[in-house]
């Protein structure tokens, strides 16, 4: 999903230096603080612990079992009555050990109909007409009783098949249907303008169904996102000639759809370090796709182990595609390489940079992760009725940013592609815990940003963002159900700005290799996979030997503050007293940095153990000698202070 504006750095840095009144009072030895209790696990996460399935540190068990569909899917566009015309094969698998009496399908178009619930203001166009459903080879009715049959609450289709599914077996599905496609569907997440169409949350997608929650049947109300299984698509888009389409998966007959000239330079732009424009404009003029007898052209794209499927069409966009390498991804020993896309129109000339933005950040985030980019291509398309971003496997939809910078295009680029991971690879429940995805992906963008753009201290400005809010008073934790924050800033921060901050805090608890290290074991172990939080919290703990508890609850389930102050400066007869408050509610150790007179610099730090005994107080002694002329708490910013006004003492 895309970002939240950036703040005006002005006065954020305002902010961050001046505490809201009351934020900072003096803390003395009497005051008494909350020690952190452990963070908490669900009931069911507990029974998924005693079934065998997770395990105490944070690695699936051996018992662990996810669901499987096979989906063949046909989507027909009528450009001019701007409706898609849809069927459905699903082939879902049942890996569970339970018998499935009920399956459960999203229709996330009916976000649109008339009196959905939603909690973002929607176009209203009817939602998804159901034409067909069949399941075993049975047409099912409405239910007006027990069944078979179905019933649609909301955004979600309920079937009760004519016998249950049994553990180890699976149940064929097919469903014909079709709806008015929205100019700016699912909250701007997909829609169309003259000349392009982007599809995604298009097709009756099985719900999950999970060894934590079972099935998951929380409606889309176009706030919170996503959660999807994985599977394999054979796609196949009609569009009238003259369309060209862009889709998640391999493109499996180019020659068929393509003019030869294209397809020559889509083949040498998988070779090429160099940006190869696939398609130009005196190319738009002389005709791009095939010809059809009867004006239609049929694109097939295949796909596997993914957890969705988008696409675009479009006949006035530009083309510009190059390869970028992304590791040794199946384990040969040689460097493999993925297609990076640009698809934009003439009008959005920011994005002739975008096939490089893609590139560095497919390149930088394979290495960081620790996982190769692992799909054939990334394809980024702009569209003017797109304000940011959004993301879905091997395709993005991007504004065209001609309001923006080209800092911003890059920023919304890493954002978007930094999806692939979280929630493409490692498939997080965005609906209810928004920040595994959103904060996961904040921090990666983050990262790319610094190699980028070397220099610059990236993580600051959503640490100024998690500050504003703190401040504000209408914090909600991150760990609340995400459609269930009191305000959208508050799903907003916690979602994006203060998960990333505190990611960051935790690189700095740990040491830069401790993290990675634990940072790359919870990817890798999860990929292809479906963590809940106390997965990451293990993980991160198992490999650094350290519990964490009062880290997770101060930060994750709680709206705490961290406030660290230089209380006192005082010369002794054995050397320098240094007292140091902890006037906030969030313990964290205390990094000191000190100067003396002499231009020496030391370094003491006071551990979090003294603030989880109770203490609000405590003081550092310096040894006599060269005088101390400064004394700085956490210098690098690595924590969020809620008053850095306190920070600094300069004699």
């Amino acid at each position: 999903m895309p970002r939240y504006s950036r703040l005006a750095m002005a006065s954020a840095l305002a902010l961050i230096v001046s505490a809201s009144e009351g934020d900072g009072q003096a803390a003395d030895s009497s005051r008494s603080r909350p020690i952190p209790y452990p963070a908490t696990r669900s009931d069911e996460y507990e029974r998924a612990l005693r079934n065998g399935t997770r395990t105490a540190t944070g690695a699936p068990g051996s018992e662990y079992w996810q669901q499987w569909a096979d989906y063949t899917l046909r989507a027909r566009i009528d450009t001019d009555e701007k409706r898609l015309y849809g069927s459905v094969s699903i082939l879902y698998r049942n890996k569970s050990p339970d018998a499935l009496a009920a399956l459960y399908i999203n229709l996330i178009q009916n976000v649109h109909a008339e009196g959905a619930p939603r909690n973002r203001p929607q176009e209203v166009t009817g939602g998804i007409d159901l034409e067909r459903v069949s399941v075993a080879d049975q047409v099912l009715v409405p239910l007006t009783g027990d069944g078979p049959g179905y019933r649609v609450e909301a955004t979600v289709l309920q079937i009760l098949p004519p016998k249950p599914i049994a553990p180890g077996d699976s149940v064929a599905i097919e469903i014909d249907w079709s709806f008015k496609i929205p100019s700016q569907g699912v909250s701007n997440r997909m829609g169309w303008e003259d000349d392009l169409f982007f599809l995604a949350y298009w097709y009756p997608q099985m719900a999950v169904y999970n060894d934590v929650v079972g099935w998951h049947t929380d409606w889309f109300m176009a706030g919170s996102e996503f959660y999807a299984g994985f599977g394999s698509y054979d796609l196949t888009v009609e569009v009238p000639e003259d369309w060209m389409v862009m889709g998640t998966g391999r493109l499996t007959n180019a020659e068929e759809v393509l003019e030869e000239r294209i397809v020559d330079r889509v083949r040498k732009a998988e070779r090429s370090d160099e940006v190869v424009h696939v398609i130009t404009a005196e190319d738009l003029e002389d005709g791009v796709t095939a010809r059809a007898s009867d004006g239609w052209l049929s694109w097939r794209f295949v796909s596997d182990s993914v957890r969705d499927v988008a696409f675009s069409i479009t006949r006035a966009s530009l083309w510009d595609a190059v390869r970028t390498p992304v590791g040794d991804r199946d384990g040969d020993g040689a460097l493999d390489y993925a297609r990076i896309d640009a698809i934009y129109k003439e009008n959005a000339p920011k994005w002739k940079q975008a096939a490089l933005y893609g590139r560095h950040s497919i390149e930088f985030l394979s290495e960081y992760t620790g996982i190769p980019y692992p799909w054939p291509h990334m394809s980024a398309v702009e569209a003017g009725f797109r304000g940011g971003g959004m993301e879905y496997p091997m395709m993005t939809l991007i504004g065209d940013y001609n309001e923006q910078t080209d800092s911003a295009l890059y920023y919304v680029t890493a954002h978007e592609l930094a999806h692939m991971w979280v929630p493409m690879i490692v498939s997080t429940d965005e609906r209810r815990h928004s920040w595994m995805d959103e904060g996961t992906t904040t921090f990666n963008e983050n990262q790319a940003r610094k190699d980028f753009f070397p220099g610059l201290n990236h993580d600051i400005f959503d640490q100024i963002g998690y500050l504003q809010m703190a401040h504000s008073g209408h914090e909600g934790e991150m760990m609340r159900w995400s459609d269930h924050h009191y305000v959208p800033p508050a799903f907003s921060v916690a979602s994006y700005a203060k998960p990333a901050t505190v990611l960051a805090a935790l690189r700095g608890v740990l040491g830069e290799e401790t993290f990675l290290e634990a940072y790359r074991a919870y990817l890798s172990a999860w990929a292809y996979k479906h963590p809940y939080p106390w997965d990451m919290f293990q993980m991160f703990e198992e490999v650094a030997g350290r519990d964490l508890d009062w880290f997770w609850r101060s930060w994750y389930y709680e709206t705490w503050k961290l406030d660290q102050a230089v209380a006192a400066v005082e010369s002794t007869a054995g050397g320098t007293r240094i007292v140091i408050e902890d006037r906030g509610l969030v313990p964290m150790p205390v990094r000191l940095r000190i100067r003396f007179a002499n231009g020496d610099v030391r370094r003491e730090e006071i551990p979090v153990e003294t603030w989880l005994n109770g203490a609000t107080r405590a003081e550092v002694t310096v040894p006599g000698g060269h005088e101390v002329v400064g004394v700085e708490i956490d210098p690098e910013f690595f924590f969020p202070d809620a008053d850095r006004s306190n920070n600094n003492w300069v004699r």
